[in-house]
């Protein structure tokens, strides 16, 4: 599993970032985490595929965050794509994919299923759920938290060597936590695999000042993704525009006992990452920043 960037600006672009976009990359699908102008374009640099399976979510109807959709629905149109997009959102996401698509006048061949989110779980999978939580921002917005179910543990092929197990698909099966049979033996999964391990939580913020909802919502998060607009200097500004500053991102993670912060979200006013980057490192023991097309492998 992987995050991949493909915008990591606040409000306008620059040179060096493309507005808001982020990507879970999970055994072969993509889900993503809002989508600014320009994302088809960084999604094709990126070379995620067009055609996986694929779930978008906006965090809220700012145009930076979302009016790249349109055109990624009609880029993956052009790309042949044939599996369903689904798309969450907040109150008023269904209009904007219907008007978008009605008055750019094309339909795509594939089925777009759209959702208006409330807090709690939105999606559940057999690998995963992904749960969502009210925002504090200048107009409805929602974060969002993937939660893995438990992991299967570390898997010994000398064990299912010695088992007699033939390597190949019998092992993948085994790996998934089913029973395999063998020349009239049953193989059972904790022969060959250790003890389940906690699922990867990851956590993305989207536009929001830190509160105490989103700190009870994003504890313990193996990453948290985190709003970070201005510095503290600017803190008067933050809070009127209802965004974060790197160092209250990096209070509300180091409160809520998150493994790694990952700084986004940057306004133009910065020339480079450096100053939130060291503002949040005062504070918090593990902070990298993001930048347009970094992949960082979940660990």
């Amino acid at each position: 599993m992987r995050i991949v960037f493909l915008g990591t600006a606040a409000a306008v672009p620059t040179k060096e970032r493309g507005l808001s976009c982020m990507c879970i990359v999970r055994e072969g699908e993509v889900l993503m985490f809002d989508a600014g102008e320009g994302t088809q374009m960084a999604f094709s640099r990126a070379a995620l595929g067009w055609n996986r399976n694929m779930a978008v979510f906006i965090t809220h109807m700012h145009g930076d965050h979302c009016l790249g959709l349109p055109g990624l629905l009609q880029t993956m149109s052009l790309q042949s794509r044939n599996r369903p997009v689904r798309v969450y959102g907040p109150p008023g996401i269904s209009d904007f994919v219907e008007a978008n698509t009605r008055l750019l006048n094309f339909e795509p061949p594939f089925a777009v299923e759209v959702h208006e989110v409330d807090e709690g779980v939105i999606l559940e999978t057999e690998g995963y759920l992904v749960k969502s939580c009210s925002a504090d921002h200048t107009v409805p917005a929602y974060s969002y938290l993937l939660e893995e179910r438990e992991r299967a543990g570390r898997f010994h092929p000398e064990r299912a060597r010695e088992l007699g197990v033939p390597e190949g698909r019998m092992w993948g099966l085994l790996q998934k936590g089913r029973d395999v049979e063998v020349d009239g033996r049953t193989i059972r999964p904790e022969q060959v695999l250790d003890e389940g391990r906690p699922g990867i939580r990851i956590g993305y913020s989207g536009d929001t000042r830190p509160t105490s909802r989103l700190g009870k919502f994003f504890a313990g998060c193996d990453y948290l993704v985190f709003d970070s607009t201005f510095t503290e200097d600017l803190r008067e500004r933050a809070d009127t525009t209802r965004h974060s500053t790197a160092g209250g991102a990096a209070t509300l993670a180091k409160n809520g006992g998150v493994r790694n912060l990952i700084l986004t979200h940057f306004s133009a006013r910065y020339g480079d990452d450096a100053v939130p980057l060291a503002e949040a490192r005062r504070i918090h023991g593990s902070v990298i920043a993001a930048k347009d097309l970094m992949s960082v492998e979940v660990l």
